[in-house]
């Protein structure tokens, strides 16, 4: 029976997370293929790629859906980076007020969270 007992103690293997999902659209389109990031002041990011609809839910490690608990700030790009230094196998097509110098971000609350972004190639765009 302690074994038992000592098996349910202890600490989680990674801090509190809350689910993410959302959509992303661009230029009122569904953006494919996109990988979204969401990086928190310190710790792992969690990382999704969008689907045809745009639409993805956070990973933060294999199996652990989610992203830390507090405030991210927001990458999205859709470039593919090549092999060992090879150019890019796809362009970047978001500006850079996206990606490099992104202004998007967020408040992960425990339990569900949506944050739907609506990217925009003239600037004004951003966060629904």
């Amino acid at each position: 029976l302690s074994l038992v007992a000592l098996a349910g103690c202890g600490k989680p293997a990674h801090p509190d997370v809350g689910r993410v999902s959302g959509v992303v659209t661009f230029d009122g389109q569904p953006l494919p293929e996109a990988t979204v990031m969401f990086q928190p002041a310190e710790g792992r990011a969690s990382v999704a790629t969008t689907d045809a609809a745009g639409k993805y839910s956070l990973l933060y490690l294999d199996r652990v859906p989610g992203a830390r608990l507090g405030s991210h700030t927001v990458i999205i790009r859709t470039e593919i980076p090549g092999e060992d230094g090879q150019p890019p196998i796809a362009k970047e097509k978001l500006p850079k007020r996206y990606h490099d110098q992104t202004e998007l971000k967020a408040e992960v609350k425990p339990g569900s969270n949506t944050f739907n972004f609506d990217l925009q190639s003239k600037a004004g765009g951003g966060k629904k």
